[in-house]
């Protein structure tokens, strides 16, 4: 009793002059501090992210690019000549064209294929459907080096060898986006499944008027997932490509380190073309940013 009238006689105390409840002082105390402690570490580590991009943005800025002490992250003036010889001196400007192309052709048969497999996987009547799903999802237990060699014989076989099929059709088929879909769908209410249903609206028709429509936020999102994959891709791209000339950003980063002047790694090369190799995903993933936090906690509802 002697608890309970305590806590009374405090609820009483901690009222504002209209009779509105207030926080207690130590409650207050206590979440002021915890807060100033939350953004210090929030803090902490967008300078530890954003630390080496600084670095880069100021390598590729010098005429060499060597960084022993801080004095040296002191930006240059090379960056125009730089910029410019990376881009049209060594082609980097042909190599994220072929990136931007991989990524785009990705993103839209991805699209395509993940929508109409997640819409039968959900709302059709599918033979063993959740068996199939199952074994979508078990694809993603499989590495990716694992499937190289298969894959490299099929591309070879079919005649894609050293072409834009082979870096885009064997990326057409996601499970992490059919799983994404699938979750955003089922949170769909089923009242609007059903008048679909009962207007006799056709399943290509229900994706394209109900699907699209209601999951335009979560597609936004999914398509900066897999347009940042795509353009990452490094390992495929290098094996089955033999021309310079029909190669990838990342690949190409690797040539611009394999240029030796003098005796040493020119450094402010590199980096510029990594600073350009950064941009086209980080302007999408910051111009998208709501629906990319909202394809990221679908899986909460």
């Amino acid at each position: 009793m002697g608890g309970i009238r305590q806590y009374a006689r405090r609820w009483i105390t901690d009222r504002r002059e209209d009779g509105s409840p207030t926080q207690p002082r130590d409650t207050v105390d206590r979440i002021g501090t915890d807060g100033v402690a939350v953004h210090a570490q929030l803090w902490v580590l967008t300078l530890l992210i954003v630390f080496p991009i600084f670095v880069a943005l100021t390598v590729s800025t010098k005429q060499q690019g060597i960084v022993t002490s801080l004095p040296d992250l002191i930006p240059g003036t090379h960056a125009v000549d730089n910029y410019r010889e990376a881009l049209v001196g060594y082609g980097f400007a042909r190599f994220m064209w072929n990136s931007f192309v991989m990524a785009v052709i990705v993103v839209v048969g991805k699209l395509v294929v993940s929508v109409l497999a997640a819409t039968a996987i959900v709302y059709y009547r599918v033979p063993y459907k959740d068996l199939v799903f199952v074994f979508v999802l078990f694809t993603l237990l499989l590495p990716v080096p694992v499937r190289f060699v298969p894959l490299f014989q099929l591309v070879n076989d079919l005649g894609w060898g050293n072409s834009l099929l082979a870096i885009t059709v064997p990326y057409l088929a996601s499970a992490t986006t059919v799983f994404i879909l699938r979750q955003h769908f089922l949170s769909i209410p089923a009242s609007i499944v059903e008048t679909a249903k009962l207007d006799g609206v056709g399943p290509l028709r229900f994706v394209w008027s109900v699907l699209i429509p209601m999951s335009r936020g979560v597609l936004v999102g999914v398509s900066i997932i897999m347009f940042v994959y795509a353009w990452n891709q490094y390992l495929w791209p290098l094996v089955i490509i033999d021309s310079e000339a029909n190669q990838v950003a990342q690949v190409g980063l690797q040539l611009l380190q394999g240029d030796v002047q003098g005796g040493q790694l020119s450094w402010s090369l590199v980096m510029a073309g990594s600073v350009l190799t950064l941009l086209p995903p980080l302007a999408l993933m910051i111009y998208f940013r709501d629906p990319l936090l909202k394809t990221f906690t679908i899986q909460q509802k």
